[in-house]
């Protein structure tokens, strides 16, 4: 962008001061309208008013019914706040969105079934992960169950998961279509667009739970997840409180009662 101190004549030289203070107006309107990711200390000096940031279509982590933001995840999520002595304030965006607005500090926690990777956790600080699990292949084929039995398919996953790393490193896949929501993955495998679509363990038996008569088959586990809330890089004060609800809810027992509700079963790392 030209320097606006710098005039190359007189209609130039205004042109390029307004498009300065547009790009400065611009900015201050979006630096305003953003909620910064804070330290434990700035949280409690503001109300114990904590930011947090779901995809919210993930059933059944994260997945609004109606108006409102509910799962296993976001009711977890509440619980643990609580025991913070906070109060939760939710915010819904793309699941490819959300480590890069954690970054640009427009949120204090992203909780969001992430998995812990060596690169994820270059940019951010994970907590200690809340429950375990991992990418299954599912197929109308029941054929379709191994990795192998994915070579000359095409497969759908949703963009930005951990999905996409592990199914490209299978050999012989004939395609791999990314999916801005894993509903969109799902529904490219329901109309027959794609041959198999890998996702998670739960959100598959979940669907199968919802869709009781579908000719879907779950084949097996391709890879193992440890999934963990997210914090900006550093904050470990804030991480460190988390970590210590987390844990309570463990103990206490609220965390196998609302697993059992939700899964059957104790999701939490064994």
């Amino acid at each position: 962008m030209d320097d606006p101190s710098s005039s190359r004549g007189p209609i130039r030289g205004a042109a390029a001061l307004c498009r300065f203070f547009l790009l400065s107006l611009l900015l201050a309107a979006a630096s305003g309208d953003r909620a910064s990711a804070r330290t434990l200390e700035e949280i409690r000096a503001d109300g114990n008013r904590v930011h947090l940031a779901t995809e919210g279509k993930f059933p059944p982590f994260n997945i609004f019914k109606g108006a409102q933001l509910t799962g296993f995840e976001v009711d977890l999520a509440n619980l643990i706040v609580a025991r913070m002595g906070m109060q939760a304030e939710w915010k819904a965006i793309d699941f490819n969105g959300l480590l890069t607005g954690l970054q640009q500090d427009r949120w204090d926690i992203v909780v969001a079934s992430h998995g812990i990777t060596p690169e994820r956790a270059r940019a951010v600080t994970f907590g200690d992960p809340h429950y375990c699990s991992g990418g299954v292949i599912v197929a109308t084929n029941p054929a379709i169950q191994t990795a192998k039995d994915l070579a000359g398919k095409t497969i759908a996953v949703q963009t930005g998961t951990t999905y996409f790393g592990h199914v490209k490193l299978i050999p012989g896949v004939k395609d791999i279509r990314n999916f801005p929501q894993d509903t969109d993955a799902r529904s490219a495998l329901l109309t027959g667009r794609v041959d198999a679509w890998v996702t998670d363990r739960f959100t598959a038996l979940d669907l199968f739970k919802r869709i009781p008569n579908s000719d879907l088959h779950m084949g097996e586990f391709l890879f193992i997840d440890h999934l963990a809330a997210a914090f900006a890089k550093g904050n470990t004060g804030l991480a460190e409180a988390w970590n210590k609800g987390l844990a309570e809810t463990m103990k206490d027992g609220s965390y196998a009662e609302l697993s059992r509700r939700y899964f059957g079963e104790d999701v939490r790392c064994k």
